[in-house]
């Protein structure tokens, strides 16, 4: 697969709270029987998505690749293939690909009927650079 061409069933995420490339699959979509929603993201090296919060917990499970998770107020963590995070109502967060890496990770929304997602500012390259 070439850079920047949308994986097999995947589609664009929204550009407008992503920088760098970013692909989307969804898998569950809530409805009225189904208070989760579960999605596939895959995210070039370098791409990442804006700060935001969940009404409810996040839970994301690293599928491929290097990436990067931020909470604020905290450095910088990477995270790979296999790990979990469980992200808790309302906190402030990010996650992406590392620079040399692309990502992969499933986004499981729970609890979709108080909402799903609140996007908040873009993370400044300096805020990305900050990985130690």
């Amino acid at each position: 697969m070439e850079k920047n061409t949308a994986p097999e069933g995947f589609g664009p995420v929204l550009a407008q709270y992503f920088t760098g490339t970013a692909w989307l699959k969804m898998l569950v979509v809530p409805d009225e029987n189904t208070n989760c929603g579960i999605g596939e993201v895959i995210f070039e090296p370098g791409a990442r998505n804006n700060w935001h919060t969940h009404p409810s917990n996040q839970i994301l499970i690293v599928t491929q690749g290097l990436g990067y998770y931020q909470e604020e107020g905290s450095p910088i963590r990477e995270i790979r293939v296999g790990d979990v995070v469980n992200v808790l109502p309302r906190i402030k967060h990010w996650h992406g690909a590392s620079p040399d890496s692309k990502f992969g990770h499933y986004a499981i929304g729970i609890n979709t009927e108080k909402g799903v997602v609140d996007w908040l500012e873009p993370v400044t390259d300096e805020q990305y650079n900050s990985f130690k």
